[in-house]
């Protein structure tokens, strides 16, 4: 079955990208035009397989289109690029709302007090099964006054760190080492975080990081592609560490110094 599984990809892969899709990448996802060309060939191959493999809906009367898929699509192969990768495995739906939507929520205070009632959310990402987007919130990537908004990134974020059965800042890592070197640095970088939000002074990485390690990841993620510079100098444990796990330098993709710094 796996044997099968990988050859069906690499045959995705390997197709002929249509050229509709093309026009979605180049005027739809900034991004995308940022990455050096062999980056930019490479996510188009993961972008084939991942709409081929996972089911897109819509919901609140949001009618579903090729723009909405690959929009989305290519920011969430933006994160596997460089990497072995099984596409999210955990996941195999992705459901759109036209805006911000309501869900409903249960919280537990330090009391034992349990509240209950519903949030509006421009997204939500389930350990199994389901992610949730807002169409509006997915076309607001980079333009918030810091640059480092982008919702599709931050849920796919959680994905990865789901990954490993647990969601809770530390994504799956084959070699020990690895983790270990990540977790001291996380630890070290997520309790700086929380010190510079509780004074409100943060830089870059959105204050709602300090919620908990596996927020301050997804925040992170956000920043690293969105402000890569920006998170470079403020944090550069962090970025450096983020850079290693998914093997790219953003920074220093010339089209963001070109453009003053600013992706």
């Amino acid at each position: 079955m796996l044997l099968i599984t990988a050859s069906r990809r690499k045959r995705l892969r390997r197709q002929p990208f249509p050229p509709d899709w093309e026009r979605i990448l180049d005027h739809g996802v900034p991004l995308y035009d940022l990455l050096p060309a062999a980056d930019r060939e490479e996510l188009k191959g993961h972008i084939q397989v991942f709409l081929a493999e996972k089911q897109f809906e819509g919901a609140g009367g949001l009618a579903m289109t090729d723009r909405i898929r690959v929009t989305i699509a290519a920011q969430a192969c933006l994160l596997l690029l460089h990497r072995e990768t099984d596409y999210y495995p955990g996941l195999s739906s992705i459901v759109v709302y036209p805006d911000e939507y309501l869900a409903p929520f249960e919280e537990m205070d330090e009391a034992g007090v349990v509240t209950t009632g519903t949030d509006r959310r421009s997204g939500e990402s389930w350990e199994q099964g389901t992610l949730v987007l807002s169409w509006q919130d997915v076309q607001m990537a980079g333009v918030d006054g810091e640059g480092a908004y982008n919702v599709v990134l931050h849920e796919f974020a959680h994905q990865l760190d789901a990954e490993d059965g647990i969601t809770d800042g530390t994504p799956f890592f084959p070699r020990r080492a690895a983790e270990k070197h990540w977790l001291r640095t996380l630890e070290a970088a997520y309790g700086r975080f929380k010190e510079e939000a509780g004074r409100g002074r943060t830089h870059v990485l959105d204050p709602y990081g300090a919620e908990s390690p596996a927020e301050f990841f997804a925040v992170a993620t956000e920043a690293f592609f969105e402000n890569p510079r920006g998170l470079k100098e403020h944090h550069l444990d962090l970025y450096e560490e983020l850079g290693r796990y998914y093997r790219q330098d953003p920074a220093s993709w010339p089209a963001i110094i070109s453009n003053g710094g600013e992706s």
